[in-house]
């Protein structure tokens, strides 16, 4: 069975001290599209039990989440978690990380998974975030030096959602800011907190907690195809 290889924040705390870490729905409605047909290992920088942010447990309530929390082989995998500079890329078909405000804080700048996913990225692999997840890939670098986000459209949560939430000052930088910055065309829905999902070559980018389902399916028809 092809392997999928998902991407916590070990992160459990904004700058500002407020609570954070991997949000619900986009760890599970993603892996409740991809289990079925591929097996699923989670990783993160500090290893097993990742924080969940607990705000997320609060605002969705939906049948995916809710058995996220207390399936047992969600339950065995997240005990199971692995090291980021322990993985092997060539054992997975894809990358996908999940968000939350954490990945802005620890992975954005972790050597550890920069270099995993340029491995991914270098072979050809379908590289995939969701919301802050894309904060992951802003120190990679492809196969010619530039950004993985030089020349490519991408999308991540926005600087008016993040203004929304009250949290820009929680977060060393903003995503959709910061993309731009790297050379990348950033798309969004035409409203806030509205679905987006982008495919640019081998980057594959969702928008915000809807788009985690819609960003699966999509990876789901890549790796089919």
């Amino acid at each position: 069975m092809t392997r999928i290889l998902f991407v916590f924040t070990s992160t459990s705390k904004t700058l500002n001290g407020k609570p954070t870490g991997w949000y619900l729905p986009e760890a599970a409605h993603p892996y409740y599209t991809l289990s079925p047909k591929y097996q699923i290992d989670f990783a993160a920088p500090a290893g097993p039990n990742p924080p969940l942010d607990p705000s997320s447990v609060e605002l969705f309530k939906d049948d995916e989440s809710q058995k996220f929390l207390t399936d047992p082989a969600v339950k065995e995998l997240f005990s199971k978690t692995k090291v980021l500079k322990e993985v092997n890329a060539d054992d997975y078909a894809a990358i996908f990380y999940i968000g939350g405000h954490g990945p802005v804080i620890d992975l954005a700048f972790d050597n550890d998974n920069i270099k995993l996913a340029e491995e991914f990225l270098h072979s050809g692999k379908i590289v995939s975030a969701v919301c802050h997840g894309p904060a992951a890939l802003v120190g990679v670098k492809g196969t010619d030096g530039n950004s993985i986000f030089d020349g490519r459209k991408a999308t991540a949560f926005t600087d008016v959602e993040e203004e929304q939430v009250g949290k820009i000052d929680d977060v060393p930088f903003l995503v959709e800011e910061k993309i731009k910055s790297l050379g990348g065309t950033f798309e969004k829905a035409a409203e806030p907190w509205g679905v987006k999902v982008i495919r640019s070559g081998n980057l594959l980018t969702g928008q915000n907690p809807a788009s985690a389902k819609p960003l699966a399916e999509e990876l789901l028809t890549i790796l089919q195809q």
